[in-house]
């Protein structure tokens, strides 16, 4: 079809500069916005490309009235909006800006965190009441005080820059920076629970997961120096409000900053809002000029080259397989992905190097889209960014190497071996596809640390290494039991007679840390990890 007559909706209120690339490739640009639904699937019915931002609702409905759609553009980083699943079943391409609000999300952090130090919002609504209090709000200098910074992707790393020219010392935690990379952007790499009990101001920068959903609770509350002050820029969620006002109120946080809050907005009874203590913004970080100007650009620039060449930039999802290949590799990407979130959550220091192994069917398929899958499950929780189109990029980015070969002729080996290199050392996780029933396969986790087992990858479960002693399965059981957790499935895999075990114990519902404090202190317990494969 010619240029001219591929037409783009612009369903949301998009920089008009920013669609430029668009317009002056030739193709028929149309901004609609605030459309009605059955005005919008009309405008749509002929259109191949349709840029929004976070207000339109890309459902599968809205799909199916736009036979002719062929890319999505989200002017933005989030594309809860756009049901990808569904695009990705009707071949629809789509896109985003991941990194268009770095610098203005880093600059409007160190905005709140020099008017958290200084007081600024307080003493303005002061002077404006006809006040002059300069005593109440003295407040602190920047200039020899530490910074933490939990998650060093690209804002983090912008905030860290920029922290500096404060002379404010950093000391970050994320579990996939080495030491090395973080020496050579001057962080100080730390654990956790060491930046929570040095930082003066502590700002995150994660994306918002089951697992770091309250990452900033009472726990790590508890491990604050008295005084310290919280910014959050990032997700809503990642801060435990309750907890964060109970820390106010207690003295041990002296003020925080927010621009995120779990409900948006948030409610006007919000106990936050009633601390002076508190300044907060409407999620405001990507809202500059130039910020909404430039992921239009580049969400311009993006559709325009795949319509035009079929060149793929900031996708989130991957383009449609064929029917018969995408039946046969879809339960390897699902144990692919599984084994790549278990890995990530086995691992104790940053990842280094990762190398998968494939045996069996797998050796005839094609490996890549599978080794994308593992990256993006080990990847998950380290950038709100990371899709299985992009894993390799992530994990350039983190300098992992990842290397891939083939078992020939092993018919004992299992499908996917996977091994992740750390500063810790190295750990395996294997798995295979069986054939369950007529028509269905499904992967099994088969082999951990050279420990053979079998366990479907699926839900809560406990990971656990113990001596091959009489009577432990009885005592974890009884200490689960008492803390009414539900054991669904036992698998339990050793070496040898009385040598050491491995058991990964399937469970009903997550357990506290006191639980798995708990079974630590047995005797014959040489290592407990609780995994989320939810």
């Amino acid at each position: 079809m010619p240029i001219q007559h591929i037409k783009i909706l612009v369903a949301d209120d998009v920089s008009d500069s920013g669609l430029q690339p668009l317009r002056e490739a030739g193709f028929v640009v149309e901004k609609k916005t605030g459309l009605a639904l059955a005005a919008l699937r009309e405008a749509l019915a002929d259109s191949e490309g349709l840029v929004v931002r976070s207000e339109t609702k890309v459902t599968p409905d809205l799909m199916d009235a736009a036979r002719k759609l062929r890319v999505i553009g989200r002017a933005g980083v989030g594309v809860d909006n756009i049901d990808v699943p569904a695009a990705t079943a009707r071949g629809i391409v789509v896109m985003n800006a991941p990194d268009g609000n770095t610098i203005t999300t880093a600059e409007h952090t160190l905005a709140l965190l020099v008017a958290l130090a200084r007081n600024i919002p307080q003493a303005n609504a002061s002077v404006k009441a006809a006040k002059w209090e300069r005593k109440r709000f003295i407040g602190a200098e920047l200039q020899g005080k530490t910074l933490g910074i939990i998650g060093l992707g690209r804002i983090g790393r912008a905030v860290a820059a920029r922290a500096r020219a404060f002379g404010m010392k950093i000391v970050g935690h994320d579990p996939f920076i080495a030491p090395d990379q973080a020496r050579d952007l001057e962080i100080e790499s730390a654990s956790m629970d060491e930046v929570f009990s040095r930082a003066d101001f502590l700002t995150v920068h994660t994306p918002l997961t089951s697992e770091t959903r309250g990452l900033i609770g009472a726990p790590a509350f508890a491990k604050m120096k008295k005084g310290a002050r919280i910014i959050n820029c990032a997700r809503g969620g990642l801060v435990d409000e309750s907890a964060l006002y109970d820390a106010i109120k207690s003295g041990v946080v002296a003020g925080a900053a927010l621009d995120v809050f779990e409900q948006e907005p948030p409610p006007p009874n919000h106990p936050l809002l009633g601390l002076d203590e508190v300044i907060v913004t409407p999620h405001l970080g990507a809202s500059t000029t130039e910020a909404q100007e430039g992921v239009a650009v580049t969400v311009a620039e993006q559709m325009r080259d795949y319509l035009l060449t079929g060149a793929l930039r900031g996708a989130v999802n991957v383009p449609a397989l064929g029917a018969k290949e995408l039946s046969v590799l879809q339960p390897y990407l699902a144990l692919a992905e599984s084994l790549g979130r278990f890995q990530a959550q086995l691992v104790e220091s940053a990842v280094r190097e990762v190398r998968l192994e494939f045996a069996g069917e797998m050796v005839e398929l094609d490996a890549a889209p599978v080794t994308r899958a593992f990256l993006a499950g080990l990847l998950r929780d380290v950038s709100a960014r990371v899709n299985v189109v992009n894993a390799f990029v992530i994990a350039e980015e983190r300098r992992i190497t990842v290397t891939t070969s083939y078992v020939r002729g092993g018919h004992m080996a299992p499908a996917i071996r996977t091994r992740v290199v750390c500063e810790a050392g190295e750990q395996t996780a294997s798995g295979t596809v069986f054939g369950i029933a007529a028509g269905e396969r499904e992967g099994r986790i088969t082999e951990i640390n050279d420990f053979r087992i079998e366990a479907t990858p699926r839900g809560r479960m406990l990971v656990m290494h113990n001596r091959d002693v009489p009577g432990v399965i009885g005592r974890v059981g009884t200490i689960l039991g008492e803390q009414g957790i539900n054991i669904s499935a036992f698998h339990l895999g050793r070496r040898e007679r009385g040598g050491e075990a491995m058991a990964v114990i399937e469970i009903d519902a997550g357990v506290e840390p006191g639980t798995i404090t708990a079974l630590r202190a047995l005797e014959e317990i040489l290592t407990v990890r609780e995994i989320a494969l939810t």
